[in-house]
């Protein structure tokens, strides 16, 4: 483990940046050594606030509100959340150890000593903002099933398997297999994070400063460390393309122009617009909220709210059959407690509750956007 230490000078301040593994024992151990024997004037951890105070008090999470999640809008970046932490979670189980454990010591280790703590890592939800705003549309629906479907059934680690733990960061490493498809999810993940890091790091007050960093990083911190970062340009949330604002109220204004329209031709043919719009709509978000073993109420939701919330670009027909079904099948604590197990096992993933909501919401939404599009296809194709 002592060869996870490096040892830097820059500008009369030293620099220790210790490699560690997000779930290994042998890490927390050795970050305490390090620590207490370095007495350092500041430690810097790899977390931001978000993060520290779910490691603080992780029973906290017990009390999520999925309603109130899905009316904040927030589904995407809780199912990014809940991968990325139930596989670290998975691993740890697997070493008899606790996910983050040393991360903790490095916090608990900062306190003994009298060192300032330096929350040194970007806030997580900037990082997934800045990955899902430069994915198209086809790259986000397959990282999802990738990430979904990577792992099925749990397995014991080898020790190749611990061994490679020092190799990668956790959160690269879940998507380790998707990143040679997704060259900008390894900028944002890693370089962009080295930068932070770095920068954070060389800020730290003091002569003597320890960083407890995923051993996926140190090698892109140590480079960075002699180099000047942008801190404003790296944690800005990447605004909207102008189009991207245009485009989904341009689509209904255009759907409801062609249904006028056709009214206008013949009362007949805006009859029979008017249903292929609410059945194909209707139809396909209730199929994938079927499919999605959604409750017949929710099913009846879907059915109904998608003809109208398609034409709307500030509701969708998925927040509300969520709402219906967190509302009649309440997620327990139980279920948010055992999200770890389930959500890459399809044997217990549609009996967990919450994870079913957050399934339902995503394909009840897939259902009606598909509707819109056949729909839309339809109208144009009998106008002509």
């Amino acid at each position: 483990m002592e060869d996870n230490i490096v040892r830097l000078e820059y500008r009369g301040k030293e620099i220790i940046l210790v490699a560690t593994a997000h779930v290994l024992k042998q890490s927390a151990d050795l970050i305490r050594k390090v620590i207490h024997e370095e007495q350092p004037d500041s430690v810097c951890v790899e977390l931001d606030e978000g993060r520290y105070q779910s490691i603080q008090n992780p029973k906290a999470w017990e009390n999520t509100d999925i309603i109130q999640v899905i009316k904040s809008k927030k589904i995407g970046f809780l199912l990014a959340n809940l991968i990325l932490g139930s596989y670290q979670k998975r691993i740890a189980k697997g070493l008899d150890t606790v996910a983050g454990q040393e991360m903790l010591e490095g916090i608990n280790s900062a306190k003994e000593t009298g060192a300032q703590l330096v929350l040194a890592d970007r806030k997580i939800q900037t990082t997934f903002t800045r990955i899902w705003r430069k994915l198209n549309l086809w790259d986000k629906g397959k990282l999802l099933f990738d990430l979904l479907l990577s792992s099925d059934d749990e397995k014991d680690l080898s020790n190749e398997d611990i061994s490679n733990l020092l190799k990668t960061d956790v959160l690269a490493s879940v998507t380790e297999q998707v990143r040679g498809q997704f060259p900008k999810i390894a900028e944002i993940l890693i370089s962009e994070r080295d930068q932070y890091l770095a920068y954070k790091i060389k800020e730290a007050p003091g002569k003597k400063v320890v960083a407890v960093l995923g051993a996926a990083h140190v090698p892109g911190v140590r480079e960075e460390i002699f180099k000047t970062q942008d801190i404003v340009e790296l944690s800005a949330v990447p605004v909207k393309y102008p189009l991207s604002r245009v485009i989904p109220w341009a689509i209904p204004m255009i759907i409801i122009g062609l249904l006028i329209y056709s009214f206008i031709v013949n009362i007949a043919t805006g009859m029979r617009q008017l249903s292929s719009w609410a059945l194909w709509n209707g139809l396909l978000a209730a199929a994938f909220t079927a499919l999605s073993f959604g409750h017949p109420l929710s099913i009846l939701t879907s059915l109904v709210a998608a003809p109208f919330t398609s034409l709307n670009p500030l509701i969708a027909c998925g927040w509300l059959t969520g709402l219906v079904e967190a509302t009649i099948r309440r997620p327990t604590v139980q279920d948010i407690n055992n999200i770890p197990r389930d959500i890459f096992s399809s044997k217990y993933f549609f009996k967990n509750r919450f994870l079913k909501v957050l399934l339902i919401v995503i394909m009840a939404n897939i259902g009606s956007s598909i509707g819109s599009f056949v729909a839309g296809l339809d109208i144009i194709k009998n106008l002509i």
